[in-house]
């Protein structure tokens, strides 16, 4: 360890007076047909110094005058020239067929491979070469545009769900994907958000990684539970950082949102709506994005790579605007200030309509008493008071690192990790209109109010390790720590139970996970075994703490501004006008003989006159009873095998043993082949099983919550299975879901092209789902425990399975004096809610009913058919000269949403409004001109056309206007971006 700062100091010491044993080398690198290699790495051998070729294939770096430089380019032939002196060195390097891809490691712990090669499906994303021309910024949105079966949808509303893009694989949740970086776990985000298939996750935020420091990403499409552990039911992306450059890069991004209305002409909506749903053409969404990167490679081959980025987003609004009459702001009380107080006092809540009859202004009086006219005079419109929904401000610093360093001849010292911190805020509550008596406030939002939310994240990871020779084997040993942090609030609301005293901002309390996972790993490749046999053995030790800690007071107690207290004995509940006191509907509260109620006892008798909402509106704080502190750890054991039975013949296997202190012991396996037929055709298939154990936010988040049926609010609480609700239900402790992975596939290179075809069938056993909601009416042994409200629970709902195929084309030439590249990639699947299991609960529910209940069909609807079941991404690369461009099109499936309750449609009948979203495409690119070797400009944009997803339809239309699980509903993005190199 204390040979890091002796290296570092003797290496800033070398850069600051020079070497006068080194020399300046320029040169060309050419192809064989002439056609100049932008992008080809020459590195010094023996360190990791080096440099790249610039858009013209030269190069310029500073080397000893006895130094080998290693020529290297994707589809080509290495090559190592020894410098002898010379101060000039043009190179043409040769295509090789077995250099067309990277090589890469996961999926396999033997020796490295390319994806044709493999015996899984492996996806490589050349983040390093890719993102000049990109779109996209966030890491997990990049790898969306880059990866059909991959995706990873930002929410525009539902509370915590905006904060993070949870990221999934195959059409399944996204914690059942395992995230790894430089070959080790990542730890997940504290937030449990709503995900796009159906259920909350917990999920890697990917954001807090610099993508500027990113290498690449290999994308495993295989089950691989028995190799890397719980959660790599769909697949495991593993995320490898830069090395060490000696330069400096950065880009500065800066885009935004043209906001422009798609053509309603084909949509549901109303002749009033379509007024409404206007937007005002203003740009909007605006951010600016700075990435850093340095790398300083090490005498000793050592190297210290550093990242940072600073980005700041501001919001995109798309409203959903109602008409006046399905959504009035004001009611008939409040137009004609019938509104009393708790101690039946009058609220004058519409002073214009008391000026206008005080002045005999008839016609005054008449439009004051109106929505429209009260609004009008006041100076408000609808969509003012419209529910917005959209994407949340952010600002977002991070910095990461990769460090290795060796320590001795047989062994090296690396270090990697990032510390990152995010501001964001939202839209995400519907509107609180003035007509809802039970929670807005004329003193301190007299025309209502629209809540916001916010978190403050703090997200930390490193990781340290020594790798080398122990006997014939080599080793690693790694200890990988995690932390993510997600404090709560929101302005813009209050308590209506505690009455105007209230604070309008809140802290609603903190979420943190944190997780250590200590490794040990060793291989070793037998040679002369058949034709090469790896073994790979190990263990592994993870520890995790999830916490919830409670907001202040105000944002979950219950106030007392509705209660009348007893002043006096027999106390009668009336008002300054003798008549009994009225309720929030305007009834008045009178006991069975119609008599005003009497409060027997002084400074005890108490009566709810006011039905106030309790607790912080849009989203009510973590309580004590909500709070956590839990821990869990795991221990495991693998085995890895990897046999080349001959030069075409390769099968492998893997066994894992692991121990949950919550769960006990779990036993996962694996096995693959691949078979080569000829030079450029194989075989390729595997089977294994796989589990994926709760997380400890699945386990311990509980929280009470606001839902909407239309626009009528509904208090509930999820709560967890271990509390005493669950416990009177029937409700029990959630189980592992368990999986059976099946993949049969081929690879071939015909020319140029070289193809992938895997088909795949995932089946997954008690799959975790959120129940519906609980009253006591349904269950009556809830009732001394939930009152009024209303509770859902976490359960092993059902089995579920998903298949499908999955497609990719690569194609590779040069054209012209330029290069061509094209990718056709595309996923083809189905998902099925296969059966349900149901408990017996203490109910007074049917069968039918309780199943309903238990797992809702718009739960099954959103797993089944809510995201799109087809994904085709087309991809184009040219460059020449100093220009290089990239154009993608995207073919987003079909999706079909269908409604868990039945209610009254628009054409009178009553039944579920489900509803089909017809295939979108869309279309991205970036252009590119370097205009020296250092600096170059980029211009370009994300759905360019402007395509937005079809309206939702009319019954369903409160919160949304568009359906959010294709290409998303912020419309076109365009952007510029400067990248330098110092």
């Amino acid at each position: 360890m204390k040979k890091v700062p002796i290296l570092l100091f003797f290496c800033l010491i070398r850069v600051a007076i020079g070497s006068a044993q080194e020399i300046m080398i320029t040169g060309k690198v050419l192809d064989d047909q002439g056609v100049v290699l932008p992008g080809t790495d020459v590195i010094i051998k023996g360190t990791t110094k080096g440099t790249t070729t610039n858009f013209d294939g030269e190069y310029t770096i500073d080397a000893p005058a006895d130094a080998v430089l290693i020529f290297s380019s994707l589809g080509f032939a290495t090559k190592e020239i020894p410098v002898a002196g010379k101060k000039e060195i043009d190179i043409i390097l040769v295509p090789a067929a077995e250099q067309l891809l990277e090589t890469i490691v996961i999926g396999s712990r033997g020796q490295p491979r390319t994806k044709l090669n493999t015996p899984v499906p492996v996806d490589v994303i050349d983040i390093k070469k890719d993102a000049i021309n990109m779109p996209q910024q966030d890491l997990s949105q990049m790898l969306a545009a880059s990866a059909p079966s991959f995706t990873a949808y930002t929410s525009g509303g539902g509370d915590l769900s905006s904060f993070v893009s949870p990221p999934s694989l195959r059409g399944l949740a996204p914690n059942q994907m395992l995230v790894l970086v430089n070959g080790k776990r990542r730890h997940t985000s504290a937030i449990l958000a709503a995900s796009q298939t159906g259920t909350p996750s917990n999920a890697v935020d990917m954001k807090f990684i610099p993508s500027i420091g990113i290498d690449h990403i290999e994308i495993l499409r295989d089950g691989a539970s028995a190799q890397y552990g719980s959660d790599a039911i769909a697949g495991v992306i593993n995320v490898v950082t830069k090395k060490g450059t000696d330069e400096f890069t950065g880009t500065l991004t800066v885009g935004g949102y043209p906001n422009k209305s798609p053509d309603f002409s084909d949509s549901d909506l109303t002749e009033g709506e379509r007024a409404l749903n206007r937007t005002s053409g203003d740009w909007d969404g605006f951010n600016f994005q700075f990435d850093g990167n340095y790398g300083i490679s090490f005498e000793n081959g050592g190297f210290l790579n550093v990242s940072a980025l600073i980005s700041q987003s501001e919001r995109t609004i798309r409203p959903t605007v109602l008409e006046i009459d399905r959504a009035p702001l004001y009611s008939s009380d409040y137009l004609n200030n019938q509104t009393t107080s708790v101690n039946g006092n009058p609220i004058i809540t519409n002073p214009e309509l008391i000026a206008a009859q005080a002045s005999g202004d008839a016609a005054a009086i008449s439009s004051l008493t109106t929505v429209e006219g009260l609004m009008a005079a006041r100076g408000i419109e609808q969509v003012d008071v419209a529910t917005y929904s959209g994407l949340p401000a952010k600002t977002l610093m991070g910095f990461g690192f990769n460090l290795e360093n060796p320590l001795s001849e047989t062994s090296d010292f690396y270090a990697f990790g990032d510390f990152g911190y995010q501001y964001s805020d939202a839209y995400s509550c519907f509107y609180r209109r003035a007509a809802q008596a039970d929670r807005t406030s004329f003193d301190l939002f007299p025309n209502g109010f629209r809540p916001q939310i916010y978190t403050n994240q703090y997200n930390l990871a490193l990781a340290t390790g020594i790798t080398g020779e122990f006997g014939d084997y080599e080793f690693d040993f790694s200890n990988n720590f995690g932390m993510n942090s997600a404090k709560y609030g929101m302005f813009n609301t209050w308590n209506a139970s505690i009455g105007t005293g209230s604070p309008t901002e809140m802290d609603l309390g903190t979420h943190s996970f944190f997780q250590n996972t200590l490794n040990l790993d060793f291989t070793n490749f037998y040679e002369d075994i058949l034709s090469g046999l790896n073994v790979a053995f190990g263990g592994e030790l993870r520890v995790e703490n999830y916490a919830i800690v409670a907001g202040q007071e105000e944002s979950w107690t219950a106030g007392d501004a509705g209660v009348i207290t007893a002043t006096e004995d027999n106390q009668l509940l009336v008002g300054p006008d003798g008549f009994p006191l009225e309720d929030l509907s305007g009834s008045p509260i009178v006991d069975g003989s119609g008599a005003p109620v009497v409060l027997p006892y002084a400074g005890v008798s108490q009566e709810l006159v006011k039905n106030y909402a309790l607790n912080c509106q849009c989203f009510r704080g973590f309580a004590p009873e909500n709070e956590s502190n839990s821990y869990r750890s795991v221990m495991a054991a693998y085995l890895d095998m990897e046999l080349d039975m001959t030069e075409d013949f390769l099968v492998s296997g893997a066994l894992r043993m692991e121990n949950y202190s919550d769960f006990g012991n779990v036993l996962t396996g694996k096995v693959a082949a691949r078979y080569s037929i000829g030079e450029n055709f194989a075989f390729r298939g595997s089977f294994s099983s796989g589990f994926r154990a709760p997380s400890l936010q699945e386990l311990n988040y509980s929280h009470s919550y606001t839902f909407f049926v239309g626009l009528q609010p509904f208090d509930g609480t999820l709560y967890p299975n271990s509390s005493s609700a669950a416990r009177a239900l029937g409700i029990g402790q959630l189980q592992e879901e368990r999986s059976r992975n099946y993949s049969l596939g081929f690879t071939s290179k015909i020319g140029k092209f070289d193809v992938t075809v895997d088909a795949y069938k995932i089946d997954i056993f008690d799959r975790i789902f959120e129940t519906g909601e609980f009253d006591a009416g349904q269950a009556p042994v809830l009732a001394p425990i939930i009152g009024s409200g209303l509770a859902s629970f976490r359960i092993n709902g059902g089995d579920i399975s998903t298949k499908g195929i999955e497609a990719v084309v690569n194609y590779n030439t040069n054209l012209g004096a330029g290069r061509f590249g094209a990718i056709l990639s595309g996923t083809f699947r189905e998902n099925k809610f296969e059966n349900i299991n149901l408990p017996d609960l203490n109910t007074d529910l049917t069968d039918e009913e309780l199943a309903d209940n238990y797992v809702n069909r718009g739960l099954i609807g959103q797993f089944e058919t809510g995201t799109p079941s087809s994904k085709i991404i087309g991809t184009l690369n040219y460059s020449i000269g100093k220009f290089s461009a990239m154009l993608r099109g995207t073919r987003f499936g079909s999706v079909q949403t269908r409604d868990s309750i039945e209610r009254t449609l628009l054409d009178g009948s009553v039944g579920y409004a489900d509803q089909y979203f017809t295939p979108e495409f869309t279309t991205d690119i970036g252009i590119t001109y370097n205009f020296t070797d250092s600096i170059s400009f980029t211009v370009g944009g994300n759905n360019i056309f402007n395509e937005y997803p079809e309206i939702i339809r009319y019954e369903l239309r409160t919160f949304n206007l568009y359906s959010n699980y294709q290409q998303g509903s912020s419309g076109a993005y365009y952007f510029g971006r400067l990248s330098f190199t110092l």
